[in-house]
């Protein structure tokens, strides 16, 4: 069994690390990580899809791009409910809803008229990642610039971000090259699932964080 076959099952086994953590601690989430459990939990659907497909069942003619049409779209959902509930400032949170219904019209776009769900969306998945790391950089100056005293490594939604911003700023490269990579498509998958294993185990450290008292400076 190759190197990038086996962190191929190992990042689809890493998505359900935070779905553990989610359910381990669910009591002390809030709303925004609640959601963020959620789309944890919808993730793993279209990977174990393709991993039953392609390497299991040996279905190497079946056509599942169509689902990360679907993912794209999904995450623009649900990342723009999270930064918009976890933005404080009201014109964040306009922000935030603008461009996620900017992005997701692109997606729309692009998937009908410019690439079709059945090629690989590889200007959704650039979308998503442009769209996430602005966001997720936005969180971090909002975070970074609070007048209150806190711990910010406890704070859940800081690991949440962390894995946000380290899996898009990493892959957005790979979702611009990859139909320039021709044969070359098993580094891109090697470097996917490196980065969506460690991003996964960000995740889950945030999903088992604990609410924290915060104090004013």
């Amino acid at each position: 069994m190759s190197l990038a076959l086996v962190l191929v099952y190992a990042s689809v086994i890493s998505g359900f690390v935070p779905v553990l953590a989610a359910l381990y601690n669910y009591q002390q989430l809030d709303t925004v990580l609640k959601t963020m459990a959620l789309f944890c939990l919808l993730s793993v659907i279209p990977d174990m899809i393709s991993l039953v497909t392609a390497y299991i069942l040996k279905l190497t003619s079946f056509n599942n791009l169509f689902l990360m049409h679907l993912f794209d779209m999904t995450a623009v959902i649900f990342f723009t409910i999270i930064y918009n509930k976890a933005f404080y400032k009201q014109i964040l949170k306009k922000t935030a809803l603008i461009l996620g219904a900017t992005a997701l019209l692109v997606m729309l776009f692009s998937s009908i008229f410019i690439e079709g769900i059945s090629l690989y969306p590889s200007i959704s998945n650039t979308v998503l990642a442009i769209f996430l790391i602005v966001l997720s950089l936005t969180y971090f100056y909002q975070l970074l610039s609070r007048q209150e005293f806190m711990y910010i490594e406890k704070q859940g939604l800081f690991w949440i971000n962390s894995g946000v911003l380290f899996y898009y700023s990493i892959t957005i490269f790979l979702f611009m090259l990859y139909t320039k990579i021709n044969g070359e498509h098993k580094y891109y998958y090697l470097m996917q699932s490196i980065t969506n294993i460690i991003s996964n185990l960000l995740f889950s450290v945030g999903l088992l964080c604990k609410p924290q008292d915060q104090k004013t400076t």
